[in-house]
């Protein structure tokens, strides 16, 4: 049997960077069972209300819905159950020295098999208020005017609306 190599991404939370100013980003592994892998395979699964946290010095995530495995009969699992993360212990012990902080939150970006394996990637985040979003948004615009003017341009177009 050939093994699986590279990334393929399974699910991705968009609206976190909106939502969000990312500090930090890294990886770590999730303890899965069976029916669980077989959903995810099929690219069936939803971060949005996901979170993370420390919980009796282990890592947990919570609010990740993975959906049953249409398959499966009694086996399945609870779709919104805590999963464990598998992290080192001297990652844990720097997330838990940064989580102590203060208006810090863990949430996941993108759930993805990495070699065959199901990861995902966690960012340590602080959350954002409505005005800085409303700048945000302002700011990609006026960057993407600037881009069409400039394309606009070079394309030989240039001229009055």
């Amino acid at each position: 049997m050939v093994k699986e190599v590279g990334r393929k991404l399974i699910a991705q939370n968009k609206k976190a960077r909106h939502d969000f100013s990312i500090e930090d980003v890294f990886e770590c592994g999730l303890a899965l069972t069976g029916t669980e892998v077989k959903s995810l395979r099929l690219g069936r699964a939803s971060l949005i209300d996901g979170f993370a946290m420390v919980r009796d010095g282990e890592l947990w995530l919570s609010g990740v819905h993975i959906p049953e495995y249409t398959e499966a009969t009694w086996t399945n699992h609870a779709p919104r159950r805590d999963r464990k993360l598998l992290v080192h212990r001297k990652e844990l012990d720097r997330l838990t020295a940064t989580m102590k902080e203060g208006g810090l939150t863990l949430i996941p970006l993108s759930l993805y098999f990495k070699d065959g394996k199901a990861k995902i990637e966690l960012a340590v985040a602080r959350g954002k208020k409505t005005h800085d979003k409303r700048a945000a948004l302002l700011e990609r615009q006026a960057g993407r005017e600037v881009d069409r003017e400039i394309s606009r341009r070079q394309s030989g177009k240039a001229g009055g609306r």
